[in-house]
């Protein structure tokens, strides 16, 4: 089973680009290399990255220009979605001037035009009205750099209004166990109505969901989570007691915390209605990769359980620090 878009068949899992080089440590191009070909060996061929997911020598499209040159035969088996137009300090610049020198320097970056499928500035604009942002994206594709129009964290309103005016190939929100707000403010069944795929980033928690991290000193120094309220002292001790619950039901099941939140949204976009619903996890390993790319049935006992969890053990704290929630369209 799969998605296709854009005339690609995809897998039901996706895979995230970003822990490969947005990272403290930078990791050997031969670990990273391994890792995407163990995610696109697992059928996880649905690619998210950043132009500014790491430095302009590491970050997404550099990494992938240096993969396709070692496995060409691999480039046409990936869908590539990027997030771009960020500027110094976090400001979103989604203009026509900031919009076409992002898609450049990113189609600069990968080594081509037409290698990026979808193009999606980070975050609205909010100098910007949404008609606006998706005439200057458009006018990139019109020109060949970019293969479609994606959007990130935007609202169901703004959805509405982008798809009144152009075709939105996705949209990209954080989803999970935890983060349930576009099932509450109904983006995802908004993107339902309307045909458009749905990319969830963060399906594991930031790794919190997978059971990994046990304690706030469990996150390696420089690691942007020490800034994450969620995860700060006090916070944390709360939010563990979720993945506490998920543990139980992952041993009933026989297999990790993670695969049950994976395959939790790989289930929401199955129900009638929803759209195609593809989780984007990321690993910087390939034993990682191939656990994240196994797919599990959930039965509807397990949907209730973890509906249960999931209501009855609310997260504490916002999901990014002050600046990072501001940022946000809804």
């Amino acid at each position: 089973m799969g998605h296709t878009i854009q005339g690609k068949q995809v897998g039901n899992i996706g895979f995230g680009l970003m822990g490969l080089t947005w990272r403290p440590t930078p990791i050997s191009d031969e670990q990273a290399f391994s890792t995407v070909k163990a995610a696109l060996d697992s059928g996880c061929n649905y690619f998210n990255g950043g132009e500014f997911y790491g430095p302009p020598t590491n970050n997404s499209l550099t990494l992938l220009k240096k993969y396709y040159e070692k496995y060409p035969e691999d480039e046409a088996k990936v869908l590539l979605n990027i997030k771009g137009c960020l500027k110094p300090n976090f400001v979103i610049d989604a203009s026509t001037e900031g919009v076409k020198a992002s898609v450049e320097h990113s189609v600069s970056l990968i080594g081509g035009k037409g290698r990026i499928h979808q193009f999606e500035p980070a975050r609205k604009d909010k100098n910007l009205e949404i008609e606006e942002i998706v005439k200057n994206l458009q006018e990139q594709v019109d020109a060949g750099n970019v293969g479609g129009i994606s959007l990130s964290e935007v609202s169901a309103e703004t959805i509405r209004r982008a798809a009144k005016v152009g075709k939105i190939e996705s949209v990209e929100i954080e989803l999970s166990l935890w983060e349930t707000t576009p099932l509450e403010k109904g983006v995802i069944q908004t993107c339902g109505e309307l045909g458009i795929p749905v990319l969830a980033y963060s399906p594991l928690g930031r790794g919190m969901l997978t059971g990994q991290i046990k304690s706030f000193d469990d996150i390696p120094e420089g690691d942007y989570r020490r800034t994450v309220p969620r995860f700060q002292p006090g916070a944390f001790e709360n939010n563990l007691r979720l993945v506490e619950e998920v543990k139980k039901l992952a041993a009933k099941k026989g297999c990790t915390p993670g695969q049950i939140a994976i395959n939790w949204v790989v289930a929401l976009g199955k129900r009638p209605g929803m759209p195609p619903i593809i989780p984007i996890p990321g690993a910087s390993s390939p034993e990682r990769a191939k656990e994240n790319a196994v797919e599990i049935e959930l039965t509807e006992e397990d949907l209730v359980e973890i509906e249960r969890i999931v209501n009855e053990f609310k997260p504490v704290g916002t999901r990014y620090d002050e600046h990072g929630m501001s940022m946000m369209d809804f």
